[in-house]
Formats: structure tokens, sequence, C-alpha cells
């Protein structure tokens, strides 16, 4: 007889076959999405569809970062992650990790393939990259010769060594002949012999910022025996340019700050120190990033990742569970009150009188009950809905059922 497994046995299995898939792990997909619903916890869940296929997608909160636009149905994206298995439900999904609109999609593949070609070169190794003098008495610019970014570059240079000596190449940055214009200044600025290069411009869009994701590029900065920092684009925007040069700033001015060191005495003593500090934990970083790839692979089989993502996703369910038991409980409790309350109304005198009924009492105000109390010639008060009648009795009888009290 065949081995008879639990399906939980049988999900385990295919979520390890999932994990330990190496296209599934990091694959790009496009599509169009449908049933987008951004969710209270800050997760985001959506389907991605194409003419004869869809797959659910999730992107968890603390991937939001790579998402830079406000997503909706309809929309035509690229989505970068990984397929694996959501073990309680046995049902794959696509993890987000990245998300672009699919015309900006196809240009980040094409960087993404050429970082990943340069990164195998040699290209981005720490080992190459060339420390940023200090106290530079000349500095070369390659970037527009008008806009924020050479300005910026130009006010906090002279601010902080007002004896520097800036030397601009102004090139073009972006559009046709970009690229050429770029690499060529890189090479007249090293062959004058400038102490650092900034390389940048202003932020934009991808195709904005293309120039800087050319190989030609990219070689003209690692072949340049003068240290270069670059500077493209905003804090979030990063390039192949960034990954190349010696040193990447997160905006041209930051730039102009990390070439030009500050002459007062105090602030450059503190500068030093964190420029110290930074590096310093720069290579303690980078050490134990080597010895966590080595770990990571052992623990590949195991995927803790994965487990998060597991128990995440539980935590949602339980969540949504909660929330409808306390619906229902309020539903519940509310349903009780309306019939104590129609309960209280039928017991109330108010409604009693309104009813027709009436309440009797004597001159000593004590309620008559039956016809034993009272004697003809005597004075009583008869309560009704809207006001008293005062009476007093002529005669008294006794009915079979009751008491009987005729007045006027």
């Amino acid at each position: 007889m065949s081995s008879i497994y639990s399906v939980t046995q049988v999900n385990t299995y295919i979520k390890n076959m999932f994990t330990q898939d190496f296209f599934l792990n990091k694959i790009y997909v496009k599509g169009e999405v449908s049933n987008c619903k951004y969710h209270t916890s800050g997760h985001i869940y959506f389907s991605l569809k194409d003419e004869s296929g869809t797959i659910a997608c999730v992107m968890f909160a603390g991937s939001r970062k790579g998402l830079a636009f406000s997503m909706k149905n309809g929309d035509k994206v690229v989505v970068g992650g990984s397929v694996n298995v959501y073990e309680r439900d046995g049902k794959y999904q696509l993890y987000a990790k990245e998300i672009t609109l699919e015309g900006a999609g196809l240009l980040y593949e094409r960087y993404l393939a050429l970082k990943k070609e340069l990164e195998e070169m040699g290209m981005f190794a720490q080992e190459y990259k060339q420390p940023i003098p200090r106290f530079i008495k000349t500095l070369g610019v390659v970037t527009a010769p008008t806009g924020a970014a050479v300005q910026d570059i130009r006010n906090i240079s002279y601010r902080r060594n007002p004896f520097l000596q800036i030397i601009l190449y102004p090139a073009l940055v972006q559009g046709d002949g970009a690229k050429e214009s770029i690499v060529k200044g890189i090479e007249k600025l090293d062959a004058l012999g400038v102490d650092a290069i900034i390389v940048g411009r202003g932020g934009g869009s991808i195709e904005d910022l293309w120039a800087f994701n050319d190989e030609e590029v990219a070689r003209a900065i690692f072949n340049c025996s003068t240290p270069i920092i670059s500077a493209v684009g905003h804090e979030t925007d990063t390039t192949i340019a960034d990954y190349v040069a010696d040193l990447r700033a997160p905006t041209p001015s930051a730039a102009a700050e990390l070439a030009v060191d500050d002459m007062r005495g105090l602030m450059e003593l503190l500068y030093e120190y964190s420029r110290r500090l930074t590096r310093g934990m720069e290579n303690r970083v980078l050490l134990e990033k080597g010895q966590l790839e080595q770990y990571r692979t052992k623990l590949n089989f195991l995927s803790p990742a994965s487990q998060i993502r597991e128990k995440r996703q539980r935590l949602i369910d339980l969540e949504d569970k909660m929330r409808e038991a306390m619906k229902r409980s309020i539903l519940y409790s509310r349903q009780e009150l309306n019939i104590y309350i129609e309960r209280m109304k039928g017991l109330s005198p108010l409604n009693k009188l309104n009813q027709g009924f009436s309440y009797v009492e004597d001159d000593n105000h004590h309620a008559v009950t039956s016809v034993t109390q009272v004697e003809p010639g005597e004075h009583l008060t008869i309560q009704v809905a809207d006001g008293m009648i005062h009476t007093s009795v002529e005669k008294t009888e006794t009915a079979d059922r009751g008491v009987g009290i005729n007045g006027r």
C-alpha cells in the first residue's frame, strides 16, 4: 500500500519545492492589476492578470518602499519578487518586493541586467574604490551648466571652503548625446588633474536619468584615475553610476559636502570623527554581510523569512475573524437591549393609563382596590392618562370578578 500523507505534509513539501527553485525566488512578472486592496495593516493584496491567466499577489507593509506610486486596478505594472506557497491554504502567490509601471519596468529590467553584468565583472568591488582626498584645492563638476544642481554644489562648496577652485564641464545630462557628453567631461577633468570630480544632475524619472545607467558612462567612471563622487537625482534614485563611483551622494548638495572639507576647526574635527565612524561601520557591515551569506545558504531550506510571512498572514486572518466576532457580539447585545426596552414599556404605568385603565385613591391618598375600603359620600380622586377626576361615592356593589367603583 502506498504511503498516506497529511494535508500539511503535502503543503510543506510543495512549499519547500518553491523555496528551492532559483527561478521563482527572484522573478519579474508583468500584467494588469485587479482586485487591488490596501489593508489597514499596511499590506497590499492584488491580482496580476493577462489575456489568459491570473496570479494572486501580496506586498507586505515592510516592502512598501518598493512602490513609488499609488497602485490601482487597471494599472500595467512589472512586479519583482518571489513566488511561494501560503502553507495554511495550500495556495501559491507572488510576494512583491518592488512594483513599477510597465513602461518604466522595461527600462528597469535593462538596468538590472547591466547592473548584474558589471557587478559580476567586479566593477562595484570595494577594493577598487578610491578615497576622497582631504582639503582638496580643485573640484571638477560634470553636470548641466544651468539648474539647481550646479548652483547647490557651488553654494555649499564655497561656503565650506571659499578658497576652492571649481572647474565645471557643461555636459548634457538627458536626451540624445548625453552619455557621450558625460564621458567626455569625465575624461577632460581627469586629464586636468583636479583633486576630485562630482558627476551628477537633479532628480527625474528613470527615463530622465538613463544616461547615468549607460555602460560607457560606467566604464568612464571606473577607468578614471581621479576619485569620483556620484550625485544623480534625489536620495531615492539609484543609478549604475552610483555603484561604480568611488562614493555615492544622495543629492548634489550632499556631494559638495562630502567633497569639500569645512575649514572651521571644530566642525572639521567633528566631520573627521564622523567619517571614521562611518567607514568603520561600513567595513563592519561588509564583514557581517559576508558571514550572513554563509549562514543564509545553510538556512535556505528552512527559509525563516518564509515562516515569518506565514505567521504574518495567519495573524491577519485571526485579526479579521476577531473583528467579525466583535461585530456579531455587538449586534446580539443590541437585540437583547431592544427586547428589554419593549418589556419595560409594557410595565410602564403611563402605558396602562393610556390603554383606558385608571388609578383611584381616597382623601388620605391610599389606593382604593376594594369596595370595602369606601363608604357612600366619601370623596375619591381618579387618575387617568391626561389628568385627575374628583368624585364622591353614591353606592358600592360587589361584582363577581374584581372590584368595581361607580362614581362621577
